[in-house]
């Protein structure tokens, strides 16, 4: 049968919807995880993430409370075991009363990588840490024993090496996001072969670190708080070492 000019032409809406559909079709992605905290939404990587709940708090402004949410997350491995724990902190609301003292305060410390780009500012924070060595004998116990009541209190118990990051983004516009991280170095490093790649061993772990706290900053311009952390540079261990 021969499709005369006419015809065809009402075919054309017929087939447009049709590429439509079919461009549109789900592709099959692996699923994210995605949990609420405060006024943000927290976007996993892949993986088996647990989720472990949520708790209330208020902090002290110059304008008064500001009611705060914090979620926390964990990540087990093949054979179950804790390969890395994520808190994350927000504000409830975009009307944050004023910045509690000292939120600014981002001291040098050693051993520990640390930049601060508010530069000591009084009324916001933009403060990363990194450890690389956490896990060396007392020094999390030292320096954040809030965290290990935390990781006590839910059973988590990181293979050494593991790795701590920090970060905390406070401003005037009424954002408060505040990160710690804990992290199996095999997710962030891999083991070195020789001299050369002993050097640079840190490198992608330091990387993740600049990444998480870019992820940060991008999420308080958004809408509904979108907080992807990024993906691990490298992939989970199949078994225990």
């Amino acid at each position: 049968m021969t499709l005369t000019i006419s015809k065809f032409r009402r075919l054309l809406p017929v087939l447009a919807v049709t590429v439509f559909t079919v461009a549109c079709a789900p592709l099959t992605v692996p699923p994210k995880s995605e949990y609420p905290v405060g006024r943000a939404r927290l976007v996993l990587p892949p993986g088996a993430w647990q989720d472990l709940g949520t708790s209330e708090e208020a902090v002290a402004g110059s304008g008064g409370r500001t009611s705060l949410q914090t979620r926390d997350v964990g990540l087990r491995g093949a054979q179950g075991e804790w390969l890395a724990a994520l808190r994350v902190q927000t504000n409830r609301t975009s009307d944050l009363l004023g910045s509690p003292q000292g939120v600014g305060y981002c001291p040098a410390q050693q051993d520990v990588m640390v930049k601060d780009s508010a530069n000591g500012s009084p009324v916001r924070a933009d403060c990363l840490r990194f450890k690389l060595w956490a896990s060396s004998p007392k020094w999390l116990e030292k320096n954040r024993p809030d965290l290990v009541q935390w990781m006590a209190s839910r059973q988590i118990a990181l293979k050494a090496p593991y790795s701590h990051v920090a970060y905390g983004y406070v401003t005037e516009a009424g954002v408060w996001v505040v990160v710690d991280a804990l992290v199996d170095q095999r997710l962030l490093s891999s083991r070195p072969r020789n001299n050369e790649e002993f050097l640079v061993a840190g490198r992608p772990a330091q990387q993740w670190a600049y990444d998480l706290a870019q992820a940060v900053r991008q999420s308080s311009g958004m809408v509904d708080g979108h907080l992807a952390i990024p993906p691990f540079p490298f992939p989970a261990p199949t078994s225990k070492p």
